[in-house]
């Protein structure tokens, strides 16, 4: 009787343990589902791309206006939790190609060069039409994986007129470089020839008022627009759009001609890689 009761009291006293123990591991092992969410979503970079305004005014030593510049530059950034050294060279890389707007060398050139002209006009009589005037205005869109940057650059040193350029950049997240449009394709040269070919067709297409743009154009626009991938190429939610700034393509008083392209015509050239970047996976 005796050596029945030890041995209940042996297996009761190993329940206690057991059940103590599972409870222990139990509530060390498992996290509250937001949490395990939360971490599952950090696994990925979270990138953001904002525009920021640099602007200021260059003065002469007697208070004189001699530059006065904008410029909205686009501004890449990750969230915190997702910064790693692979992600900040993604951010280098692409906001190392804006810091040059305000370079002290070319902002100094120009203030010497605007310097020059103001003292020539005082010595001669002349009126000073200055400050100098730069700006870049921007527009951004982006897919998860690409950011396409849309720009004009005004630009106002004297002379007949001012000029503005149409400007781009194309950035590829997940590879961190810049690239150019006919990288996107299944044949570079066969997708640079297709593009060519759309545009010659539009720029000889009479416009509403019966205007052919391509009878005011340069006799070699046919060689300049099979040059297309090296002007101004950026992309939106329903296509591609190719850019030639004026004096490009036609004299200065026809201004830029731009050409837009819908995906659905470039789609049958377009590479996967291609796809992935524009956001055009699964598209038929």
């Amino acid at each position: 009787m005796t050596a029945l009761l030890a041995l209940l009291l042996a297996v009761s006293i190993l329940s206690g343990c057991s059940g103590g123990m599972a409870t222990e591991v139990k509530n060390a092992a498992a996290a509250p589902p937001e949490l395990l969410y939360e971490e599952a979503v950090r696994t990925e970079p979270v990138y953001t791309v904002e525009v920021e305004v640099l602007e200021d005014t260059i003065l002469a030593e007697d208070g004189t206006e001699l530059i006065r510049y904008r410029f909205e530059t686009p501004r890449l950034s990750v969230l915190e939790d997702t910064l790693t050294a692979e992600t900040q060279a993604v951010l280098a890389v692409f906001n190392e190609e804006f810091n040059d707007w305000t370079d002290s060398e070319g902002l100094a050139e120009l203030t010497r060069a605007a310097e020059e002209e103001l003292g020539w006009q005082r010595e001669a009589g002349g009126e000073w039409y200055g400050p100098f005037e730069l700006e870049l205005v921007c527009d951004i869109y982006r897919t998860e994986r690409m950011i396409s940057v849309s720009g004009a650059y005004y630009r106002n040193t004297g002379g007949a007129h001012p000029n503005t350029y149409p400007m781009s950049w194309n950035y590829d997240l997940a590879a961190g470089t810049f690239f150019k449009a006919d990288e996107l394709a299944t044949d570079s040269q066969d997708f640079q020839d297709e593009v060519r070919d759309e545009i010659l067709r539009q720029a000889n297409t009479p416009r509403e008022d019966g205007t052919v743009p391509a009878e005011g154009y340069w006799e070699d626009y046919e060689d300049i627009a099979a040059n297309w991938h090296n002007y101004t190429v950026t992309f939106d939610d329903l296509g591609m759009t190719v850019v030639f700034a004026p004096y490009e393509l036609a004299c200065y008083a026809a201004g830029p001609q731009r050409f837009y392209l819908a995906y659905e015509d470039l789609l049958p050239h377009l590479s996967d890689h291609g796809r992935s970047i524009l956001g055009l996976e699964g598209t038929e």
